[in-house]
């Protein structure tokens, strides 16, 4: 049985990895700035994370949510006390496609409306309701095609009122910065006045930070650099398991819980909990949100010195490198000759950079580095 072919293949074969740095079969190095699409938040095989899920194997790996879970609360309140918001609720799942399906469905049924508002290169999930709201109508099949769900300009209040006024809006769901569409910030103004459209019209606001979560941009949240911004509804996946599929979404209290409502298999499983759970405490233990801040920070400004960049964006870890070409040789280049994987993002000329939280600034002198002598 052949593999159904998904995605255009590296030449690597990756068989270890520790910290930021990755080693294949025939035993060469890399440096991983890309993270497997931001997943990697703690860095490789980080000691506190491996011993975790060891630990919680050798005890039990799984059972189901019909039983009490106590590692489930442990993580909720830890997430909550990191977060800051210790007054949502937690619902965990599989991954972020998932997380997006259900805060999409919550909003439906905390509002009786079936309408999604998304937003030009935003990317939410492969599945059903998630990739309706995706901005690439190459993973959109005829079956995800919704006329309630409307894909709207970037930045422009006055068309997602003209929508809301048709009154089938159930939710409105954004990136603070967008991952896959070239690392595109939010304005405050953008993000507080659908906050403010929301309420006014009742739709619920739900902050896609599946790749912008858990720490990557100097706060726990992506949206949180925006002051007195509180969403309704809040998904999370890729650093939150730095590696082990596990998905969430926080819900406000305005929210009413019922036995049904929503429902996972594997979700909350006891070896994701403590995945997740290594990761908020190593957050924690060692200070990376303040490391992801100040290193992003300076990083970026260090990138803006090189002549042949057209634009740097992002905060934290979160970064994107536009140039006035396409990036896809370019990538190659540093990943054959210098050994560094980078990502792409849907705009050919962007380069994105998620490394881990504790990646040293000497790893990213080697980037620039690498850098100034593809050019």
């Amino acid at each position: 049985m052949n593999l159904f072919e998904v995605y255009p293949l590296m030449p690597v074969t990756i068989k270890s990895g520790k910290g930021s740095k990755l080693w294949d079969e025939e035993g060469n190095e890399y440096l991983d700035l890309y993270g497997g699409h931001a997943v990697i938040s703690i860095g490789h095989s980080h000691p506190h994370f491996v011993q975790r899920i060891k630990e919680q194997l050798d005890q039990i790996a799984f059972y189901s949510n019909s039983i009490q879970i106590p590692i489930q609360k442990l993580l909720s309140q830890k997430l909550g006390e990191l977060s800051g918001y210790e007054d949502y609720s937690l619902f965990l799942c599989n991954s972020g496609a998932e997380a997006n399906e259900n805060a999409i469905k919550m909003a439906s049924f905390a509002t009786g409306k079936s309408g999604i508002i998304s937003f030009e290169k935003g990317f939410h999930g492969r599945t059903s309701a998630a990739v309706a709201a995706t901005d690439n109508p190459r993973v959109t099949a005829p079956c995800n095609q919704r006329e309630d769900f409307v894909i709207l300009p970037w930045e422009n209040l006055e068309e997602v009122e003209k929508e809301l006024r048709k009154g089938r809006t159930a939710g409105i769901i954004i990136e603070a910065i967008q991952g896959v569409g070239g690392i595109n910030i939010a304005s405050d103004e953008f993000l507080l006045g659908l906050s403010d459209l929301a309420k006014k019209y009742d739709a619920k606001l739900i902050l896609d930070e599946v790749q912008a979560g858990f720490g990557r941009t100097g706060k726990f949240f992506a949206h949180q650099w925006i002051k007195d911004l509180k969403p309704d509804l809040i998904s999370m996946a890729k650093g939150m398991g730095n590696g082990f599929p596990i998905g969430g979404i926080l819900i406000s209290p305005d929210f009413e819980a019922s036995y049904g409502l929503l429902g996972t298999t594997f979700g909350g499983n006891h070896l994701a909990c403590a995945a997740s759970l290594a990761v908020l405490e190593v957050i924690e233990s060692e200070n990376l949100l303040m490391q992801a801040k100040e290193t992003g920070e300076w990083f970026i400004e260090d990138l803006k010195d090189l002549p042949f960049i057209k634009e740097v964006r992002g905060r934290g870890f979160m970064i994107g490198i536009d140039f006035d070409q396409e990036i896809a040789k370019l990538r190659s280049d540093i990943l054959t000759n210098h050994h560094i994987f980078t990502g792409s993002s849907s705009k050919k000329q962007t380069l994105r950079l998620l490394p881990a939280l504790n990646i040293q600034r000497n790893d990213l002198n080697s980037f620039k580095a690498a850098l100034v002598a593809s050019f």
